[in-house]
């Protein structure tokens, strides 16, 4: 598709993990980053979401989850990421609420480190700004 459109910006699917334990939220750092977000990513082409975010987790967290419900679906400016290539995506995310059935362990190559944080633990964390509004959603 790139070899089409070069980097001009593609709206994708994307899916999101809310994965909680009680009042604490599991948030991660993906390698070459000191900032803080929700484990997701893209859906495959015939791939259902709910899948998509299953395979996720498994894939950067080597976990199985259970999906308990929809937060919301997310996406604007601040779901637009610009990579190092000059490519440029406009993601829209549907975020599932999760709990986690196996124990986490990040892959080390994607995701370098995992924790478990507080809403008022992760007002002071260094984070995607977009978590904050699933992560309200999600509180209520």
């Amino acid at each position: 598709m790139r070899d089409r459109i070069g980097h001009d910006l593609l709206m994708l699917p994307g899916v999101t993990a809310v994965i909680r334990d009680g009042e604490r939220f599991l948030l991660s750092r993906s390698a070459g980053s000191d900032v803080w977000s929700l484990i997701g990513g893209g859906v495959e082409p015939g791939e259902e979401p709910a899948d998509a975010v299953a395979r996720e987790v498994r894939e950067e967290l080597g976990a199985g989850i259970r999906i308990t419900g929809i937060v919301g679906a997310y996406g604007g400016e601040s779901l637009v990421v610009d990579y190092p290539n000059g490519d440029r995506v406009a993601y829209v995310t549907t975020a599932y609420a999760c709990e986690a059935v196996d124990k986490i362990e990040p892959d080390g190559e994607e995701i370098v480190e995992v924790g478990w944080f507080t809403a008022s633990e992760i007002a002071g964390l260094d984070r995607e700004p977009w978590i904050d509004r699933v992560l309200a959603d999600a509180a209520a």
